[in-house]
């Protein structure tokens, strides 16, 4: 997946890091050089000096075809100006907004604008709400450990039980919304058509949870 990250703070040179390992195609843009030099030798993905939110680097960047855009900047209005032009201008698919004003991230999230917590998420939840793009994680908990993900059971698993999706200490649907009504499921409970899950899942099962779920990873 070709990722764009706006910010080379501890935050965003961490999440770009841990994209190139997963083998991302990562651009990382930030106006301080120092602050891109700490990316180190190694880094497999490109640097490019400037502001996040200007079209000219953006466009530097290759944001034309980027599959993700990540504002990680020290400023929330830099991160949301950057963020709302990715993906009204450049129509980027997948776009993730760092925030400190818990306030400010819920109006965004009402306008379909992913946000994150600059207090209680790091660069792996980043990463893991950039890379899962078929899972609606939902930032219900911000310790870095077990997340919440919220998703329509897919065709496959219709009229089979709840438990075959859990398991001990990994995975738990802990929920299910059908027809308007939510309630907590049981061993003996079916999933059917049109439901929707709430599933408790640790960082390591995210993959075998979308194998089960019929899914692939970016």
């Amino acid at each position: 997946m070709k990722i764009i990250v706006m910010g080379c703070g501890r935050v965003g040179g961490q999440a770009s890091l841990l994209f190139a390992k997963l083998g991302h195609s990562v651009t990382v843009i930030d106006h301080d050089a120092n602050a891109l030099s700490r990316l180190g030798t190694d880094f497999k993905g490109r640097v490019v000096r400037g502001l996040g939110f200007d079209r000219n680097v953006l466009l530097e960047a290759g944001i034309q075809t980027a599959e993700a855009f990540v504002a990680a900047s020290s400023s929330d209005n830099a991160n949301i100006v950057a963020a709302r032009i990715a993906r009204i201008f450049f129509n980027v698919p997948r776009v993730v907004a760092r925030l400190y004003d818990p306030l400010r991230a819920e109006i965004y999230q009402r306008l379909g604008l992913t946000t994150i917590s600059s207090t209680g998420w790091g660069a792996e939840r980043i990463v893991e709400v950039v890379t899962h793009t078929d899972l609606d994680v939902v930032p219900l908990f911000r310790d870095n450990g077990t997340a919440m993900v919220r998703m329509e059971i897919p065709q496959h698993l219709v009229g089979h039980s709840v438990t075959q999706l859990n398991i001990p200490s990994e995975v738990m649907v802990t929920a299910i919304t059908r027809n308007d009504q939510t309630f907590i499921p049981i061993s003996g409970t079916d999933f059917r058509e049109g439901d929707v899950a709430y599933i408790l899942v640790s960082p390591a099962a995210m993959p075998r949870l979308e194998e089960m779920l019929g899914m692939e990873r970016m």
